[in-house]
């Protein structure tokens, strides 16, 4: 029988249930996949931690790398035609914390020759993010971008985008992961006091032409406020309080225009992954059992890469 986790009420993973379920049969637009490794997030937590009128229980994981164990009537997936025992990545689906599980056709598409399944099934949540900033910021080829955040999922991501765009970033990190930012094309500065004048002395001559905060702090917030001209271009995906008081951009993937974009983009990410033009650096992978562990070395902040969660 397959196994997932579910959240009962809101709460810690900790209180988390790692339980039998009965995977349906698919229907028409529908396959089941069987997991071969569940892609880690933030959000994974952030959606059951409080609240805010779910019906519960709730499936946990938001996307998976498999292989097709059945697929319903009359059915492709979101790349085309697919058979049993195709390799896949569902993206945006309920439920990946699990062995196996039916999800709608149209989120699932073939996985990357070039990506192992941990890999594969921590591509899209990150780089869907990350080409989402890029576009709300109208960042343009030779233009200079602030990054806050630059070695987290999200920030590499944005990293190589931009570089593969003729777009200059300078990224905020911890001095420990300036080799990790200078990887992937950009320029490291260290966050804290003086982090405006850092950022101004390695533009040089350059303006910074708009600000991608990932990871909601208030100095990433001053800081894109005092170095860029139009608040329309910085955006945060963690700081909604302060997109409000100072009028620059919010998204989540929850939004309705954020859930557009990212759907049409996927198929571009995913062959870009396949041109090894866009790399997923794993951290480590843990068993599906112990998916509170491996949240707890999520929660601490930037384990060095992305984790997943193995069957």
């Amino acid at each position: 029988m397959a196994k997932r986790w579910i959240a009962r009420q809101a709460g810690a993973p900790e209180s988390w249930d790692f339980v039998d379920h009965d995977v349906p049969e698919p229907g028409p637009g529908e396959v089941t996949i069987r997991v071969r490794a569940a892609g880690m997030n933030p959000a994974d937590h952030k959606h059951v931690a409080a609240d805010s009128g779910q019906t519960w229980p709730v499936a946990i994981g938001y996307e998976v790398s498999g292989e097709l164990s059945a697929i319903g009537a009359d059915t492709q997936i979101g790349s085309g035609s697919a058979a049993l025992g195709d390799e896949v990545i569902a993206f945006r689906v309920v439920g990946g914390y699990a062995t196996e599980l039916t999800v709608p056709a149209s989120k699932v598409f073939a996985k990357p020759a070039t990506l192992t399944h941990p890999e594969a099934a921590n591509l899209l949540l990150a780089a869907t993010t990350a080409a989402e900033m890029l576009a709300v910021t109208n960042a343009q080829p030779g233009e200079t971008l602030l990054l806050h955040g630059a070695s987290g999922a999200v920030g590499v991501s944005v990293l190589q985008q931009a570089a593969l765009r003729g777009i200059h970033v300078i990224g905020t990190a911890s001095p420990g992961r300036f080799d990790e930012v200078r990887r992937f094309g950009g320029t490291p500065v260290s966050y804290g006091d003086g982090l405006a004048q850092r950022v101004r002395e390695a533009a040089g001559d350059a303006m910074i032409a708009a600000a991608l905060d990932a990871v909601g702090t208030d100095e990433a917030v001053d800081v894109s406020v005092e170095l860029v001209a139009d608040r329309a271009r910085i955006v945060t995906i963690a700081n909604a309080r302060r997109a409000e008081s100072d009028g620059i951009r919010w998204i989540r993937g929850s939004l309705p225009e954020s859930a557009r974009f990212r759907d049409g983009i996927r198929a571009d990410l995913i062959a870009l992954a396949q041109e090894q033009k866009l790399v997923v650096p794993i951290a480590g992978t843990y068993p599906l059992a112990e998916a509170p562990e491996a949240l707890r070395l999520l929660a601490a902040g930037h384990p060095g890469g992305k984790l997943a969660l193995i069957p």
